[in-house]
Parts: C-alpha cells; structure tokens; sequence
C-alpha cells in the first residue's frame, strides 16, 4: 500500500468518524439536567423506545390517524381485521390521560 492510498483510507476514516458522531448527537435523545432517567417526554417507564416515544406525540398520533383513516377507507376488512388486534382498555386509558392533560392545561393557561 502507498502512502497515498493511506493518506485516502484516513481521511475516509475520519469523515465516517464525524459523520457517526454527528449522527449520534442527532438521535441520541439529549441528556437530562437532573440525570434522571426519564425521557423526553416526562414518563420513566414507558414508552422505552424512540420509535414509540415518536409515534405517542402529537405528530406522530397524527400520522398514524392518517394512515389508519386511509387504510379504512381503502381496505375496510383488512383495517377492521387489525382493529382487533389493538388493546382497546390501553387505548381508551391512553386517550383519556391525553384528554384530561389537555384540559388541566387548558385550565392552567387561562387567568
């Protein structure tokens, strides 16, 4: 190998390098002030992953409400078919702690 080719293998090294590190700083949520566990969204246990933290906020709720309502209305029988697959008690708990945080912070916000 020539010094050439080794000078080109660590220059690449180094931008994967950066690369990786920008990438980590990006989807690595940031870390807490306090150092507790909790994250980003103010709940400790659950949900653990990224993926559900993004998908139980808002935009994420409402991209599912999208794709739900389409695959209602494109393919009702395989939509209904996966309805039941969905723990309606988990639901229901999940909407009405939404709902009540809603008002209480509605009610906090008007003097």
């Amino acid at each position: 190998m020539t010094d050439r080719d080794a000078a080109a293998r660590n220059l690449i090294r180094t931008r994967l390098a950066q690369s990786r590190e920008e990438l980590r700083l990006l989807l690595d949520p940031p870390p807490q002030a306090d150092g507790s566990p909790a994250s980003a969204n103010g709940h400790a246990g659950f949900p653990r992953s990224r993926t559900m933290q993004m998908l139980m906020s808002g935009r994420g709720l409402g991209t599912l409400g999208a794709v739900a309502g389409g695959l209602l209305l494109a393919r009702p029988a395989l939509a209904l078919r996966l309805l039941r697959f969905v723990p309606a008690s988990s639901v229901a708990k999940l909407l009405m702690a939404r709902a009540l945080g809603a008002l209480k912070s509605k009610q906090q916000n008007t003097p």
